[in-house]
């Protein structure tokens, strides 16, 4: 047996966007249906920022991902997020794969909030918030434009020219007005993925009726969101366990304002059925994001033949004499 070898530029060149979101919706059906294998994440913490090893198991992928997060690496040269893959195959434990994840790990989040407004923004959603304009606000762009027809693309960051190059890239994509406005609250379906430690959203501003994908929120003492608008609607989570302790709800329920049974839902329930997801035209959703393993290891499972498929990468004898 032989370890396949990708790369970023492999993963890149062979990852669809309507596939990662079949993907990630079948996962997250699994999930909810509790037939997956999930451990919580563990962080090794630096003053610089921090890594995270995530195992997952589903159906016929096993893995583990090995990711970092360190917010100045952009003054280095370096991406903020990195990533690497193992990939097992279950029945063995052989590693069949090791790929750059850097790309799945983009392309999975975008596809989680495109799974999650689905099932909880306004079906006639055609007006899209970006708060926070970088890598992610990417591909959670083209994630949404999967599932839904663009009117009207409202972006902002607090660096002009990060706006401004997410702004470039929209509209080569939509036949459609994208625009940098501080008004970006105004919309239908709002992300945010700011690595904000302090609400950057607040209650009056998000109008009845509004979806939000919280992104940014992922580790201990993050937070992009006003308490009081927490309290005032549905909020569905990725993972109960995992949002507790660093998705957007943390500081909420640490602080004692939100309890975890004021939670409505995983969207894995809503997906697989147990319960429904958006009940009302006029309320407010949020989807809070923290991702998931099983997502990277269902990613990297159709890279995996594909690139097998294509004839891509580079195969070792690893781990065999």
């Amino acid at each position: 047996m032989e370890t396949l070898i990708l790369t970023h530029k492999d993963v890149r060149d062979t990852l669809r966007m309507d596939e990662t979101i079949r993907v990630v919706e079948r996962a997250f059906e699994l999930h909810g249906r509790g037939l997956t294998q999930m451990p919580s994440k563990v962080y090794l913490w630096f003053e610089s920022g921090d890594l995270r090893a995530m195992p997952a198991y589903m159906e016929r992928w096993a893995g583990i991902k090995w990711v970092n997060s360190h917010p100045d690496n952009p003054n280095l040269g370096l991406p903020t997020v990195m990533a690497v893959i193992i990939l097992n195959d279950p029945k063995t434990g052989y590693p069949i794969a090791i790929m750059d994840a850097t790309h799945i790990t983009n392309f999975r989040t975008g596809a989680s909030s495109a799974v999650a407004s689905k099932y909880l923004a306004r079906k006639d959603s055609r007006i899209f918030g970006f708060v926070g304009c970088g890598k992610q606000s990417y591909t959670q762009f083209l994630a949404l434009k999967e599932v839904f027809d663009v009117e009207l693309v409202k972006a902002y960051d607090l660096n002009e020219r990060n706006a401004e190059r997410f702004v470039k890239f929209c509209r080569a994509w939509v036949d459609a007005r994208v625009e940098c406005v501080e008004g970006v609250c105004d919309c239908d379906i709002l992300t945010t993925s700011t690595p904000s430690r302090k609400p950057v959203i607040m209650s009056e501003w998000v109008r009845e009726g509004t979806h939000i994908n919280a992104v940014g929120a992922d580790a201990p003492g993050k937070q992009e969101l006003d308490e009081s608008l927490l309290l005032k609607s549905k909020i569905v989570v990725d993972d109960l366990e995992q949002a507790v302790h660093g998705g957007e709800i943390n500081v909420a329920i640490s602080k004692g304002i939100l309890k975890p049974e004021d939670i409505y839902a995983s969207l894995g329930e809503i997906v697989a059925g147990f319960k429904v997801g958006r009940e009302s035209y006029e309320e407010i959703t949020i989807f809070d994001s923290t991702g998931l393993a099983i997502h990277d290891v269902a990613v990297a499972g159709i890279v995996y033949e594909r690139a097998l498929k294509d004839g891509r990468g580079l195969r070792l004898n690893l781990v065999m004499a």
